[in-house]
């Protein structure tokens, strides 16, 4: 599935790093320890984060994740939204909580 189809499907907010809207998503993960992704996310998944940093985007660009979904209705910090864009991996939202995106994208995924 492509990250397109989260977008419309789960009706999410598109951020930043729109070139890449046409990733392919393989599976989600989903943390807020930035040291925890780095060891155990693998390439091609949605990262469900509430973190808002650039940091964040080091991290899945270091992974090659397909793309970030922020939660809670938080917005990207301008320095991730630029890196971003940079870097080509979308960063998208919700207003809902990280246990319901999950579940969401886990019944798309395992279709």
């Amino acid at each position: 599935m492509k990250v397109s189809e989260l977008v419309n499907n789960l009706g999410l907010k598109v951020y930043s790093g729109e070139s890449g809207i046409d990733k392919e998503v393989e599976g989600g993960y989903v943390s807020d320890l930035l040291s925890d992704v780095m060891g155990n996310a693998d390439t091609g998944m949605a990262w469900i984060t509430l973190q808002t940093h650039k940091n964040v985007m080091a991290i899945a660009s270091l992974k090659d994740l397909a793309c970030v979904i922020l939660v809670k209705g938080l917005e990207p910090d301008p320095d991730m939204a630029a890196q971003s864009d940079k870097e080509g991996i979308p960063v998208l939202g919700t207003s809902g909580q990280a246990f319901e995106i999950t579940g969401k994208l886990y019944e798309m995924i395992k279709k």
